[in-house]
Parts: C-alpha cells; structure tokens; sequence
C-alpha cells in the first residue's frame, strides 16, 4: 500500500513537472501532494490496463522498472484528460 503511494507520488510529480501548463499548477500545499498522487495511482491503473492486459506486455511483479514506466506513461495520458475536463466544466456557467 504504501508502495503504491509512493509510486503514485513519483508519477504524479514527475507528469506534472513534464506537462506545461496542467490546470492543477495553482494549487499548493496538502492539496497539491494530493491531486499528485491520485493523478499518480490512476496513471499507473491505466499503465497496466493498457500495457499489460492490452498489449501483452509487462508483468505482476511486485516491483520492476516497467511498471514503473507505465505508470508514468498511464500518468502522462491521465493528466492532460484531467486538465481537459477541469477547464471545461469551469467555464461552463452556474
């Protein structure tokens, strides 16, 4: 479990520090460390839905580098999805 966040947090950050402009860079704080790794754990269940069980590759080892990977790859497709939705639903009126 604590695996899983810690991978989370890595994915997170690192997807956030490659995506210019996601529409979570004003938050700070708890909040921040937060949004990180929720966008962290769901990239990487898309990472391993799309490369293990999609294409065959990769393994359920407990831990190895393509995990890892997919994970931040998974990360990296969640992230501008997210940021997409977030900017579409704030500009919709009340």
């Amino acid at each position: 479990m604590i695996g899983a966040l810690l991978l989370g947090l890595c994915c997170g950050v690192l997807a956030r520090m490659l995506v210019p402009r996601d529409a979570f860079r004003h938050m700070s704080g708890p909040r921040s460390w937060l949004v990180s790794i929720g966008l962290g754990l769901l990239g990487a269940v898309v990472g391993y839905l799309i490369f293990t069980l999609g294409f065959g590759i990769g393994d359920t080892d407990i831990f190895d580098w393509g995990g890892v990977l997919s994970a931040l790859i998974g990360t990296l497709i969640v992230l501008p999805i997210a940021t997409w939705i977030l900017r579409r639903t704030s500009r919709q009126p009340n």
